[in-house]
């Protein structure tokens, strides 16, 4: 099993970093970056499935799911023994906007 961190999502983390130790300090962004692994870690190993997206079931999508810690939102789809991560995003961002944003982007 495997863990790969697409780059929008390795942007997320840099942004989310930068945002944190501007506004809190470096312990919170610590811990909350912990908190992120831990969470992919858990879903890599199959012990939690995620939450399908339902933007995307309501076009019949399934394979995409979403992931929550305390303060963030994981966008990741398991295929085979890997597990890619699209986007985290905190929880106060419009999570639409934000797919629809990476939808656009790379098409």
């Amino acid at each position: 099993m495997s863990i790969v961190i697409l780059h929008d999502a390795r942007d997320d983390l840099l942004s989310l970093q930068s945002y944190m130790l501007e506004r809190w300090n470096e312990p919170l962004w610590l811990k909350a970056e912990d908190e992120i692994f831990q969470k992919l870690a858990e879903l890599d190993s199959g012990f939690l499935p995620g939450t399908v997206v339902q933007a995307f079931a309501d076009v019949g999508i399934f394979d995409y799911k979403t992931s929550i810690t305390s303060h963030h939102r994981i966008l990741h789809r398991k295929i085979d023994d890997t597990l890619y991560v699209y986007a985290i995003a905190v929880h106060q961002q419009d999570f639409q906007t934000l797919l629809m944003k990476r939808l656009f982007n790379h098409r």
